[in-house]
């Protein structure tokens, strides 16, 4: 029994990139495409998919609103997003749209094929091995939170958010880029541009003296 997938992405060449991807997998039959959110929620209405590939970003109605469209009327249609970035907001709002979990454009055909195959079987749509740029759902109360970390948001100093928090706490804790990376699921890239927003927040020059403000802001790990 073959896995049904809509793919929905605004971009023509990542659209047929993933089609032609979904089409090497066993057991996946890519049913149809779409280029925006209004024909993503018409024509899952119409094809009736198991699993929808959903951009986040598109023209004329975004991914988050045709996912909330699409789950309200075929909750038995899965959706995994579609993000450039894994901290991108709109993700979390996507997620708690009905969303069951969301892949990074960068994903490679192994990880996407897993998380096809496992959201249509109700698996969690985490790869078995090889990049770990697949998440989860949470759960209702974790929904809005940005990153891996459970619980109420944190008050930060000097305008920091919760994820520049984060970024500062691995750097403390010792962390390489990549490192940081990898314990947030995000690129190399994003975690270079968090730490130059907080840099320039906290008035600090290198990660010697970040570390130091981190020590005396209470954001160091403890132990």
């Amino acid at each position: 029994m073959s896995v049904r997938v809509l793919v929905v992405d605004d971009q023509t060449v990542v659209r047929e990139g993933l089609v032609l991807l979904l089409e090497l997998v066993p057991g996946v039959q890519v049913v149809g495409t779409a280029g925006d959110g209004l024909q993503a929620v018409r024509k899952a209405a119409e094809l009736l998919p198991d699993v929808v590939l959903m951009d986040l970003r598109m023209p004329h109605l975004d991914g988050v609103e045709a996912t909330r469209r699409i789950r309200a009327a075929q909750p038995g249609t899965e959706v995994v997003m579609l993000s450039t970035y894994s901290d991108d907001e709109l993700v979390f709002a996507a997620l708690r749209a009905g969303a069951r979990g969301y892949l990074t454009k960068d994903a490679d055909a192994e990880s996407l094929a897993q998380a096809v195959s496992g959201v249509a079987l109700g698996q969690e749509p985490f790869p078995t091995r090889g990049s770990p740029r697949v998440r989860r759902r949470p759960s209702a109360p974790d929904a809005a939170a940005d990153g891996p970390h459970p619980g109420p948001a944190r008050a930060l100093p000097d305008g920091l958010t919760q994820r520049e928090g984060e970024v500062l706490e691995l750097i403390a804790e010792g962390c390489s880029n990549a490192e940081v990376a990898a314990r947030l699921f995000i690129s190399e890239a994003t975690v270079k541009s968090h730490i130059n927003n907080l840099f320039a927040k906290i008035g600090v020059r290198d990660r010697a003296q970040a570390v130091t403000y981190a020590f005396r802001n209470g954001l160091a790990p403890r132990g």
